[in-house]
This record gives structure tokens, sequence and C-alpha cells, in this order.
């Protein structure tokens, strides 16, 4: 898959990786794309973000996952 609006700059966010070299990152994106599961209230949070950018940062997180698993404690 090609993440053409993920981008990773030195001088942005120290680096970590961002939408379309704004200050705002993938990660923060996949936060607020689980706080907000109404696709269209998580886009009238972040005007700036544009449905791409939120399928982009989950895909990339989601590529990013290592394959090993782990134990859970029973809650």
């Amino acid at each position: 898959m090609i993440f053409d609006r993920i981008t990773v700059d030195p001088a942005i966010m120290n680096g970590q990786p961002t939408i379309r070299g704004m200050r705002l990152t993938v990660r923060r994106v996949v936060e607020a794309a689980a706080l907000y599961p109404d696709r269209a209230a998580l886009l009238a949070e972040y005007p700036e973000l544009e449905e791409e950018d939120v399928r982009q940062a989950l895909a990339f997180a989601a590529s990013n996952l290592a394959d090993e698993t782990f134990a859970l404690e029973a809650a």
C-alpha cells in the first residue's frame, strides 16, 4: 500500500509520522478514531483531516504492528 498522506520529517513532531506534514501525528489520528467512532464527528472535531487521511492513518498503524502475540491476563 502507498501511504502518500503519511509524512516523516525530523523537523516536524520530532520525526513522528504525521498527516500531510501537519503537526498532527498518525498516533493522534488513531487515538481520535477510537474516541470518535462516528467518522463524521471525528472529521468535525478535526476539520483539517480528510476521510483518506484517517483511512491511511489506520492502515499505517496496522501495517506497523509486530506479528507477535501477547498473553493477556483474565480480567
